[in-house]
């Protein structure tokens, strides 16, 4: 008997990043919706390519990570999974990858994107663009909004916390960052309620109290954001570089701690926002930082994201 092939496709998807600095002007592009950046604009990004090499790792990362999850899936369904990758700002799409998936002969898919937490104006559009592209394509779709909530996924946050405060001053204010959004776009939103339902529950099994402005001579934890954009409406914040000046200036604490919980690789915001930007800012102000590693390919979470994505299926 031949074999029938995969009969779930799985989309994994992701924001996406340019491939070299050859590409930077068309993602930027990409990402302002057709309009080109301005030169201001284009030299600002590319200066921050520059500081990491050039480019981000960001598509390293993903690949990695889709073919963990993968091969995660394999174990527990052999032939059942077809897995692929779609992209919001870079090729290949979320449409190219619902249409690989397609063309593989799938009749079900999967929609899963790689960020934790749940927010119409990311994670939903994301499955809103695949769920259209599997409707057309004749597919059923069912999505994988959040995973945030994974046992798997906080106790990987929890040691990674553990970890770096084992090289930091008994003083230190441990941060769980997350992606600003404007705060029209967080009205009526689960976003922010879903990562301090995160930081929360990762502080507790840390044992970490809240910080309350008073300087405590044990860590203790708050939540900051970043990587706001530059737009003149109002975005989420405190700031990390906010954080870090309170921090400093009132003397709570020696050192601070980043946790970003809510990004699962090293990019753009990880690699420069904070390993650059806010270290620099820190070291500035005369007190300590460091941030946790994040998860990029860690083989327990992937598995535990799988085992969700397998639920999903049909």
């Amino acid at each position: 008997m031949s074999d029938p092939g995969p009969t779930v496709g799985v989309v994994v998807m992701a924001y996406g990043t340019p491939g070299g600095p050859d590409q930077v002007e068309a993602y930027y592009t990409h990402i302002r919706r057709g309009r080109p950046p301005t030169d201001e604009q284009l030299a600002n990004l590319r200066a921050r390519y520059d500081a990491l090499g050039g480019t981000s790792t960001l598509a390293a990362r993903t690949a990695a990570q889709v073919a963990v999850l993968d091969a995660a899936l394999a174990d527990r369904a052999p032939g059942r999974f077809a897995v692929t990758l779609g992209q919001k700002h870079a090729s290949p799409f979320v449409e190219d990858g619902v249409a690989t998936l397609a063309g593989a002969g799938v009749g079900h898919v999967v929609g899963v994107v790689l960020a934790p937490h749940y927010s119409r104006a990311s994670v939903g559009e994301y499955q809103a663009r695949a769920g259209e592209a599997a409707a057309a394509a004749g597919l059923g779709f069912t999505a994988v909004d959040r995973w945030h909530d994974l046992a798997a996924h906080r106790a990987f946050l929890a040691e990674a916390v553990r970890a770096a405060l084992a090289d930091l001053p008994p003083a230190t204010e441990v941060v769980f960052t997350a992606h600003s959004l404007p705060e029209r776009v967080l009205a009526d939103d689960p976003y922010a309620d879903e990562l301090a339902e995160s930081a929360r529950a990762v502080a507790e099994a840390v044992g970490l109290p809240p910080a309350d402005g008073d300087r405590h001579d044990a860590p203790t934890w708050s939540i900051g954001w970043q990587s706001a954009g530059a737009t003149p409406e109002p975005w989420r914040g405190p700031d990390i570089g906010e954080v870090l000046r309170q921090v400093a200036g009132d003397g709570r604490a020696d050192a601070v701690l980043v946790c970003p919980h809510g990004f699962v690789a090293d990019h753009l915001e990880v690699a420069y926002d904070l390993d650059l930007e806010a270290a620099g800012l820190a070291r500035d102000l005369g007190i300590d930082f460091a941030r946790t590693r994040v998860l990029n390919d860690d083989a327990t979470v992937l598995a535990a994201l799988a085992d969700r994505v397998g639920a999903a299926a049909p």
